[in-house]
């Protein structure tokens, strides 16, 4: 069965992060690795987190991803050059976000898509909290220019 294509919110920033096909990525079927996409996945989140928050914010709360899910639509290559993730969250429910990933090649073409399910916790205590309201805007389109 197909699945559809993730599209990007209009009112998320849509963060994007470049990806590195790197020899020890490819598996004996010649492209890049499952477990890849996975690690991509959590770089990604990571990236936008930290790119978005100052280093006090980011030594008070940590993220745990909980759950990955990644549909997979065209294989990217060992000489592959120019792909990238692009990635939003989605509603916060709780202590949790799901976080969206396109992994797309030079071309602009979706070559795997994925949701983690992202889950905030005090760093001191590692016990899940609440997603502070002040959080989401952080993660908002700027107005007028999503």
């Amino acid at each position: 069965m197909a699945r559809a294509q993730l599209q990007p919110r209009e009112d998320r920033e849509i963060y994007e992060v470049p990806l590195e096909v790197r020899p020890e990525h490819i598996d004996d079927n010649g492209h890049v690795n499952n477990v890849v996409y996975v690690g991509w996945l959590q770089d990604a989140g990571t990236a936008h987190w930290n790119a978005r928050f100052d280093t006090d914010t980011r030594s008070k709360w940590s993220w745990v991803g909980v759950r990955h899910e990644i549909d997979y639509f065209r294989p990217l290559m060992p000489d592959a050059t120019g792909v990238k993730a692009r990635t939003w969250v989605g509603e916060p429910q709780g202590p949790r976000f799901n976080r969206y990933v396109r992994i797309e090649d030079a071309e602009g073409r979706l070559c795997a898509q994925g949701v983690t399910e992202w889950v905030l916790v005090d760093a001191a205590t590692m016990r899940p909290h609440r997603i502070p309201a002040t959080m989401l805007p952080v993660f908002e389109a700027p107005q007028g220019n999503p």
